[in-house]
């Protein structure tokens, strides 16, 4: 139980068991804990006890969760699949390497789906000696590649004695030691005399005893050790384009120094060569050739050559040859054997038979080429076809039949007919116009017209040089509106096409003239000419729905053959079955509809009866859809890069990406690249650009067709292609095919492309040259080093190059077991969406792919999140910032965890979350004037008897309230003197007062008073007045009131203050719904408005006391109903926020509008400080703080929606530096010190400035201020 993927087998043999004896649930635990031993059985007795000690109430279950926990966790669980995918045999033997991959392949059942899948993984993680040979022998299965591993590690613990004397020998084959007295496996072909091969005997003496390899008779190398500078050398072929060009020479794969190389047989070249990319792979020692030896290519350039390596070692047919080979620059072959070896070694090249002849030896056959014709198919040779020679015409017939549809031309309402003039034509084009415009007319194809519409045609040139007349619609296409008949999607099709084995296809015969247009739509593709106005009958090229309606038109007509047996897209027709006889019958039903709705093929390009067919940029076979080779030619027939440039021109190459992929819509699908031809490499910039459009739009019609498209350039003169009124002939036949595409062409400037178009820049070099020169400028710019230019006569001391941000993450990647496991995927071809980069990164759908090293990661979030080029960003616009360039797993979240942490921005950023705590209401009063609210109004303007404040007092019940004038420079028992005459006298000693902090109400002496009368006092938490909300509201009221009353009526404000009293109390209140006189005495009180009542009904005994108890308890009811709804109501806007005692929390603070700095109020002041303990929760939404004694003004309880949760990090080094903060939670500015003055002069005056430090702030945020304010507002910081 000590392995954990054990214990997880022993699990599953268990219950193998069970299910084989038909074991009963209930005595599956106890059968299992019979064969527990060791480990397992002590943990089973710790278990039994943790579940209750009865066996037979413990399910199989439960015993199954537990012993996973122990011995075979969900992490480990997890790591299984990549252990897999990292396991290579190493050290291992064979047989050790195959149990492992068996026991931990079942925990990846995704990467060996299919046995093809589980032998190419197997084969992948065999040393690399066994892996080459395996590979190149080819096995089907896992099965068969065990057995070839098997045998090559067998002959090699076997046949180890004799390999030490030559080297390795695992490519030798395990037969030749078993029977050497038969032919052996080496000679492929009957020779003269004694076969010698096994004998013991030397190949070149005749004499027993050596081999030729130590024979003393061998020649001398040829390799020239003391070359002169003017020595020369020469080889035949460098490329393998040059090789396949002569088609005269001998390639194969050969294993030197015990790796296999490409290797070219050229009796053309002086001397052996092997690439120095090869060198660099393997590893290889160089030594230095005694001089340069320069060698010709058959392009006439010359290669210099500086090092060799002796003594390489080339097995050919199990025999061991040695060479010295020169290090050259090589594209396509790792090595050449010249001359010097073929001659040394007594071989000949047989050019018919491609082989290498060894004379008196053995014949190897390297390789061998087969030529293959396709017959010419006729339609009479095709079988079911030849039956309807009438569906394959030469030309159409005539005028299609009505159809079920007829193409129609909608135009957006308000569209005025289109006429424009002709274009000029040369003579030549008015005679070719006149014949097909006759050539219309007789096929009933056009008419003449009388149309308001016109539009003008120009002539496109074909391939063959004739002249094809097109329509420009480009106008007309603007304001029609566009058909959204869906194309069916590619992969769609292709889904149907599983387990077909025979295919037809089938293209229509000029697929959009056989279609007729709507009568009433005939006017509009009226176009005019030098000969006359003419209009179209059938569906012309160039209009823009025709592709829809013609899908429109297919789909009805092989509607009951749709996604049975054939596929349709436009005029393209695809029939599939499983076997011959279905197809033929399949066939059969596909031509008799197209006959029956007379619709034509074109038999040159229809294909019938294959096994292997080219439809829709893929290739269809019977072993499923693959991509066609053409659309991944410019990335396979890429040349090695031999420079720093080639290689990063290399940039995100990939062929083809996989149908299913989310956001496929933005996917690179192909690329594609051509060579210019020989004529067009004289045309101008704008005509290789537009050319490019037309190349592309011809590839991916397939993906284009009946789509909205945008096409980005960064030729600016493109853009204007569509409203050109001028167009040449080139241009024309090119708008042909435009035409038919609903597309924009949009600029995309150059500078913005940052990756260069790597296929439109691919080099084709004959051979790399060794040596090229270039600016020094533009080498320190690929280098990626800034250049300083100063003076001329200023000199370059020293150049340190540090490595960039980007060169940490590329090589930190190679650490990281999941980017290692998806860069081998990429090398193997199966990356999906990953890809290298030109510097050898890591990528993902273009992006940089960052490793999980928390230094390289901590610093990319660090620059990204707190440089001066970042300042702060939030979580979504870092996130989105980064990843346009990064990618790494759980970015998003890791983004939005480190900006939480950020300290900066927990003191500074503004919260933008619904305000924290929900409304908690006070509790309604018993009875009237039971509990009071009271404030102050200050700063009044002074009256002639010196009043300026205003006492409220407000009954919490009734809302009733009374209007108490005073004066600032009242004392705490005065204050005390008003209460008892004025509140206490009229409605007895309450039981509550709320108030805020105001310092008359924290006086010692109010709070003895109240403690003496038994009075309780509730006061608000620090700087939330929302607690006593009601008095703060009548505050408001009361102030509108005293304007009214200035306004209004002459005199002081305090003459009116009783009036004020009145009008409010006998005013309705919708709380309560009632006047607050009523609800304190039972009815209105009269006003000048009721004069006309008279008397007033009088309520005595009983009566008097059950209306009041009913006015208050309806009063009480309709107060929570008001409460409920303005809770339900405010919470809406808020959030929930709670907090636990022992949590870090931030203090909302605000500076007080005290000092002009920056025409600003303390405006880049911190907004919270921090962070503090809670100490205990007072209430649902009030917590107390620890705070420091700088803090001892504030009182220490708080309001929610006051605090922010601290979110610690290590990193953080927390400022406790003290502020002085106030009572009602602010702060004032303070100057530190005076660091410069200066004196401003002006035209008629001057001004003393001075630099002021504040509090707080540093250097960089000092201010000038006036020298005369600051010394009246700070005289301390001028003492001095």
């Amino acid at each position: 139980m000590d392995n954990p993927t054990k214990a997880q087998m022993w699990l599953t043999s268990i219950e193998t068991i069970f299910r084989y004896m038909k074991c009963p649930e209930d005595q599956k635990v106890q059968c299992a804990v019979f064969f527990l031993e060791d480990r397992g059985t002590a943990w089973w007795e710790t278990t039994e006890r943790m579940l209750g000690g009865d066996v037979s109430k413990i399910t199989w279950e439960q015993f199954k969760e537990n012993f996973y926990a122990k011995f075979f966790s969900a992490n480990v669980k997890h790591a299984k699949p990549q252990e897999f995918l990292n396991l290579e045999q190493g050290d291992m033997t064979v047989e050790q390497y195959d149990a492992e991959f068996d026991m931990l392949s079942r925990f990846a059942p995704d990467v060996v789906r299919d046995e093809a899948a589980r032998t190419e993984k197997f084969v992948r993680g065999l040393k690399l000696d066994l892996q080459g040979i395996v590979r190149a022998l080819r096995p089907a299965t896992h099965a068969d590649a065990l057995r070839i591993a098997l045998d090559l590690s067998l002959h090699e613990r076997t046949d180890s004695s004799k390999a030490a004397g030559r080297g390795p020998a695992l490519g030798q084959k395990r037969k030749v030691e078993t029977q050497p007295d038969v032919i052996p496996q080496r000679t492929l072909r009957v020779h003269g005399g004694r076969c010698l091969a096994g004998s013991g005997v030397c190949f070149r003496c005749r004499q027993p005893g050596h081999t030729a390899d130590a024979c003393l008779q061998k020649p001398v190398e040829t390799t020239p050790h003391q070359p002169s500078a003017s020595q020369q050398g020469r080889v035949f072929a460098t490329t393998r384009q040059e090789a396949e060009r002569v088609g005269t020479v001998v390639t194969g794969t050969l294993p030197i120094l015990e790796h296999y190389a490409f290797v070219l047989f050229d009796s053309g070249s002086s001397h052996s060569f092997i690439s120095s990319v090869f060198v660099q792979h393997v590893g290889l020692k160089v030594e230095l050739l005694g001089s340069v030896l320069s060698v010709s290519t058959p392009s006439g350039e010359v290669l210099l050559s500086k090092e060799k390596i002796k003594a390489c070692r080339v097995e050919i047919a199990n025999h061991v040859l040695d060479v010295t080979l020169l290090v050259l620059d090589m594209q396509d072959f790792d090595v050449i054997l010249g001359m010097d070896w073929l001659s040394a070694n007594h071989a000949n090249i047989d050019c018919f038979g491609k082989e290498v002849v060894f004379r008196g030896a053995d014949i190897g056959i390297l390789a061998s080429v087969v030529d293959t014709q396709e017959p010419e198919v006729s339609l009479s040779f095709e079988p079911v076809v030849r039956e309807y020679p009438d569906v394959f015409p030469d030309e159409l017939p005539g005028l299609p039949p009505p159809r079920e549809i007829d193409f129609a031309i909608e135009l957006e309402p308000g569209t005025a007919p289109i006429s424009r003039a002709p274009y000029r034509m040369a003579p030549t084009e008015l005679k070719e116009l006149k014949v097909q415009l006759q050539k219309l007319l007789d096929k009933g194809f056009i008419r003449p017209s009388v149309s308001p519409w016109g539009v003008p045609v120009l002539f496109v040139k074909k391939k063959d040089g004739s002249m094809r007349l097109g329509i420009d619609y480009r106008e007309l296409n603007k304001v029609t509106v566009k058909n959204r008949y869906p194309l069916p999607r590619i992969d769609d099709l292709f889904d149907q096409l599983q387990g077909a084995t025979v295919f037809s296809k089938i293209d229509l015969r000029s697929g959009y003239h056989q279609l007729k247009i709507r009568d009433s739509d005939i006017p509009k593709t009226a176009f005019r000419s030098r000969y006359g106005h003419y209009e179209f009958i059938l569906m012309s090229f160039g209009l823009t729905n025709a592709p829809a309606v013609f899908m429109d038109l297919m789909n009805r007509v092989f509607k009951d053959f749709l996604d049975s047996f054939v596929i349709v897209f436009i005029v393209d027709i695809l029939v599939y079955s499983k076997t011959e006889a279905e197809h033929e019958e399949h066939l059969r039903q596909v031509l008799e509809t197209l006959r029956a709705n007379r619709l034509y093929a074109k038999f040159s390009k229809c294909e019938f009866w294959l096994k292997k067919v080219f439809f829709l940029g893929h290739v269809v076979s019977n072993e499923g859809v693959s991509v066609d080779p053409a659309k991944i030619e410019a990335v396979t027939n890429w040349p090695r890069p031999s420079t720093v440039s080639e290689i990063r021109s290399f940039l995100g190459l990939a062929g083809y990406y996989r149908r299913f992929v989310e956001d496929f819509s933005r996917k690179v699908v192909a690329y594609a690249s051509r060579q210019l031809k020989s004529h067009e490499q004289n045309y101008p910039t704008h005509y290789l650009e537009l050319a490019a459009v037309v190349f592309a739009l011809k590839i991916w019609r397939h993906y284009l067709y009946g789509e909205k498209i945008q096409i980005y350039t960064d030729h600016k003169s493109l853009k204007y292609f569509f409203t050109q009124k001028e167009l040449n002939m080139r241009h024309r036949r090119w708008l042909e095919l435009v035409k038919d595409y609903d597309c924009e062409i949009l600029y995309h400037p150059g500078k913005a492309n940052v990756v260069a178009d790597a296929l439109s820049r691919k080099v084709a070099h004959s051979a790399a040259l060794i040596t090229k020169q270039a600016p020094l400028l533009r080498d320190f710019e690929r280098a990626e080093i800034a250049v300083s230019v100063g003076e001329v006569t200023s000199q370059l001391a020293q150049l340190s190059v540090q490595p960039t941000l980007r060169q940490r993450i590329i090589v930190a990647q190679l650490n990281d077991p999941y980017l290692v496991e998806k860069r081998r995927l990429v090398e193997t071809g199966q990356g999906e969406d990953f890809s290298i980069s030109f510097d050898d990164g890591l990528m993902f759908e273009g992006r940089l792919c960052v490793p999980e090293d928390s230094a390289v990661k901590t610093e990319l979030l660090t620059e990204a999140h707190s440089s001066p080029f970042t300042m702060h960003p939030g979580s979504t616009k870092m996130y989105q910032d980064l990843r346009s360039v990064y990618w790494w797993r759980n970015m998003k979240r890791e983004v939005a965890d480190f900006v939480s942490r950020c300290l900066v921005c927990q003191q500074v950023k503004a919260p933008r979350q619904r305000p924290a705590g929900l409304l908690q209401p006070l509790s309604v009063p018993g009875w009237k004037w039971e509990s009071v609210s009271m404030d102050f109004i200050t700063g009044l303007p002074k009256t002639l008897k010196g009043y300026t404040v205003i006492w409220v007092v407000v009954d919490r019940l009734t809302k009733s309230a009374h209007f108490v004038s005073g004066k600032s420079t009242y004392t705490a028992s005065k204050w005390g003197q008003l209460y008892m005459t004025e509140i206490v006298r009229l409605h007895g000693v309450p039981v509550s007062i709320i108030s805020d902090r105001d310092t008359r109400f924290t006086s010692k002496f109010w709070k003895g008073l109240q403690l003496a009368l038994g009075t309780r006092l509730d006061f608000s938490t620090a700087f939330h007045p929302q607690t006593d909300g009601r008095t703060k509201r009548l505050n408001q009221i009361l102030e509108d009131m005293l304007r009214a009353c200035v306004l209004e009526f002459s005199g002081s404000w305090d003459s009116h203050l009783h009036l004020m009293e009145f009008a409010y109390n006998n005013s309705y209140q919708a709380t309560i719904g009632m006047a607050l006189f009523e609800a304190l005495y039972g009815k209105c009180c009269r006003s000048p408005v009721c004069w006309g009542e008279v008397g007033e009904q009088r309520m005595l005994g009983p009566e008097l006391v059950q209306t009041t108890n009913a006015a208050i308890q309806k009063i009480r009811a309709r107060m929570l109903t008001a409460q409920s709804k303005q809770k339900s109501y405010a919470d809406v806007r808020r959030k929930d926020l709670e907090f636990e005692v022992g949590d870090m929390v931030f203090l909302k603070v605000a500076p007080m509008k005290g000092v002009l700095r920056f025409e600003m109020k303390g405006k880049l002041s911190p907004r919270f400080v921090g962070p503090f303990e809670i100490l205990e929760r007072i209430g649902p939404v009030a917590y107390c703080l620890a705070l420091p004694p700088s803090f001892s003004a504030v009182h220490d309880v708080f309001h929610v929606s006051m605090l922010r949760r601290y979110v610690a990090d290590p990193t953080h080094v927390v400022d406790f530096e003290p502020l002085r903060i106030s009572e009602n939670l602010s702060y004032e500015e303070q100057p530190v010190e005076i660091l410069a003055k200066e004196v401003k002069k002006l035209r008629s005056r001057e001004i003393s400035l001075v630099k002021v430090l504040w509090r707080n702030h540093g250097v960089e945020e000092a201010t000038w201020e006036r020298e005369e304010d600051m010394q009246v507002l700070y005289p301390e910081q001028f003492e001095d």
